[in-house]
C-alpha cells in the first residue's frame, strides 16, 4: 500500500511504538478524537439547514458569547473521551473548571489528560468560513490511582505528548503530532474514513504571508507596528501578502502549507493577549515546531511558559521560522 493511501487507523497502529510509556491509551485517545470530529463535522456541514447556528444565549468563562455549535462540540468531545475510559481528566476552553474522569469501577488509573478548544472560530459558522477543533495531550504528573488535580493541567507545553487540530472546511482534515513530525489526514465523507493526504507537513523557513487583524493596528505594541511596516516595505521578496481569516486553525493551516506568520499580539484592548496558552497556543506551538516552524510570545518560546491558570492568555507569534525570528528582533527593541 502506498504511503498516501494509509488510513488514520492504520497509521496509528504503525506508529504505536513511538508513543513512549503508552500501552495503547494514546492511540485510543487519537481514535476517540477522530470519532468525535466526524460527528462534529456532520453537524458543521448541516449548519444553515438546522437550528444549530447563532448564539446559545450563554457566555463561557472568558465572557464570550457561546455559539450553539460551541456547546454541542464541547459535549461531543467530552462524552466521547469519557465513554471510552481512556483519560483521567479533561479541560476545555468552554468549561470553567477541569473535569475529573473516573473509570466505571471508580478508579483513577488512566495516565493522560486532554485539553481542548472544541470549536475554534465558531463565530464564523454563520458566514460559512472554516472552523476547527484544537487538542493537546499530557501525561499526568500526580500519582496514578488518585483523582487529577490542577497540577496535571498546568504543565508547560514542552511536556505535551500529542497535539493536533481538525479543520472543518471544503474538506475536513485531522492534523496531529506525537513529537515525530506532523501528518495530515483528509476525511472521505462517502465512507467516513480519514486518509493520509499530507505526510510530513513542513513550514518553509521563509514565507510571504502575514496574518494579523490589522484593524487593531493602533492598539498594537510598537514592535508589532514596526514589523508590519517591514512586511509592507517594497524590498527583496516584500511586500508580503496579508491574509487573515480570523479562525486560528484556518490561518495556521494555510500558513503551514504556503509559508507565513500568524500574529495575535498584546494590545491596549487585550494587555495579556487574547489566545489561550493551554487550549490554543501550546498545541499549535508543538505542531509548528514539529513542522520546522517557530512559536513565540514575541520574546521567548511559547512552550517554555509555566502556566499559572487554566484560562491563561498570552500573545502569540507562530509560523515560518525566519519570519518569527524577524518579528522577535523588532519586539526586542522595546523590551
Amino acid at each position: 500500500m502506498e504511503e498516501r493511501n494509509k488510513t488514520l487507523g492504520e497509521f496509528i497502529i504503525e506508529k504505536q511504538e513511538e508513543f513512549q510509556y503508552s500501552s495503547g491509551e494514546l492511540s485510543r485517545i487519537i481514535n476517540s478524537i477522530r470519532l468525535a470530529a466526524k460527528v462534529v463535522n456532520y453537524k458543521v456541514n448541516k449548519a444553515g439547514l438546522v437550528d444549530i447556528v447563532g448564539a446559545a444565549g450563554e457566555q463561557n468563562i472568558q465572557g464570550e458569547d457561546q455559539q450553539k455549535l460551541d456547546v454541542y462540540a464541547n459535549e461531543i468531545f467530552i462524552q466521547t473521551l469519557i465513554n471510552r475510559e481512556i483519560v483521567c481528566g479533561i479541560a476545555s476552553e468552554e468549561s470553567d473548571d477541569f473535569i475529573t474522569v473516573a473509570g466505571s469501577d471508580k478508579s483513577h488509573n488512566n495516565k493522560y489528560v486532554v485539553l481542548m478548544d472544541p470549536l475554534d472560530g465558531s463565530s464564523n459558522i454563520d458566514v460559512n468560513v472554516s472552523v476547527g477543533t484544537i487538542f493537546s495531550v499530557y501525561r499526568r504528573v500526580t500519582p496514578v490511582g488518585s483523582p487529577v488535580t490542577l497540577e496535571d493541567f498546568l504543565q508547560p507545553g514542552t511536556n505535551q505528548v500529542a497535539a493536533g487540530y481538525v479543520i472543518y472546511g471544503t474538506s475536513t482534515m485531522l492534523v496531529y503530532t506525537t513529537g515525530h513530525g506532523v501528518n495530515g489526514f483528509t476525511l472521505n465523507p462517502a465512507i467516513g474514513t480519514f486518509y493520509l493526504s499530507h505526510p510530513n507537513m513542513q513550514f518553509s523557513k521563509d514565507g510571504i504571508i502575514y496574518s494579523i487583524n490589522e484593524g487593531n493596528y493602533v492598539h498594537f505594541p510598537q514592535g508589532v507596528k514596526d514589523y508590519l511596516k517591514y512586511c509592507q516595505l517594497e524590498e527583496g521578496d516584500r511586500p508580503y501578502t496579508s491574509r487573515y481569516i480570523g479562525s486560528l486553525v484556518s490561518d495556521i493551516h494555510r500558513n503551514m502549507i504556503k509559508g507565513g506568520i500568524y500574529i495575535y499580539p498584546t494590545s491596549s484592548k487585550s494587555p495579556k493577549g487574547k489566545l489561550r496558552l493551554l487550549y490554543e497556543c501550546n498545541p499549535m506551538a508543538f505542531i509548528a515546531e514539529q513542522a520546522g516552524g517557530k512559536a513565540s510570545d514575541g520574546f521567548g518560546r511559547i512552550m517554555e511558559i509555566q502556566p499559572t491558570e487554566l484560562h491563561q492568555r498570552v500573545p502569540f507569534f507562530c509560523g515560518s521560522y525566519n519570519m518569527v525570528e524577524k518579528a522577535e528582533t523588532f519586539m526586542a527593541k522595546y523590551c
